[in-house]
């Protein structure tokens, strides 16, 4: 028969520095924004951990469309915590329709908290402004090409001897076509 003893753990809990950066939708509303930052700040205060910064990017171009969108919100988030604050906080971004995109990075595996120096003007969350209507997306037919954006008018342009056209062509009558063009309009 045999037995197995349990080793106690000489590892104890370390407390870890990481960086997370969310993507809002674009048509978020600024009190929406709001939760899901008071959100992560209780999740981190639950957890036994410390936010150390959190900074509204604001509205940013994204590298490729994202649920036909091309804009997004961009937030950051730098706090220390131990492990399973990760999941947590991953997890509730997860269940929130606004939040497209998130991605977490581990910046330092063992830290002390007396190293760090927390600024409360860090801890601010800078509300989201609503945007104005030039700043909106496009819609679907002028993504597809199907509207055109309004041209400028194009200048009128003659073929009398001497000027050139738009391309720095000579007019007819300097190319040669001038004199036998008006006797065939007189033919006709």
């Amino acid at each position: 028969m045999s037995t197995t003893a349990t080793i106690p753990s000489t590892n104890p809990r370390r407390l870890r520095e990481y960086e997370t950066i969310y993507i809002l939708q674009s048509s978020v509303d600024p009190d929406e924004a709001d939760r899901v930052a008071t959100r992560i700040k209780d999740i981190v205060q639950a957890r036994s951990g410390k936010l150390i910064k959190i900074d509204n990017w604001g509205k940013r171009k994204l590298a490729y469309p994202i649920n036909k969108s091309s804009r997004g919100v961009f937030v950051f988030l730098k706090y220390l915590g131990f492990e399973d604050m990760v999941a947590e906080v991953e997890r509730n971004l997860r269940l929130l329709d606004c939040v497209v995109r998130y991605q977490t990075v581990l910046m330092n595996g063992d830290v002390k908290l007396e190293t760090y120096a927390i600024d409360p003007a860090d801890l601010e969350f800078r509300r989201l402004e609503v945007s104005a209507e030039a700043d909106e997306e496009l819609g679907i037919a002028q993504r597809l090409g199907l509207v055109d954006a309004p041209r400028a008018p194009r200048p009128e342009v003659g073929y009398d001897e001497g000027i050139e056209d738009e391309f720095g062509a000579p007019g007819l009558e300097e190319a040669g076509f001038g004199a036998e063009a008006a006797e065939d309009e007189e033919e006709a």
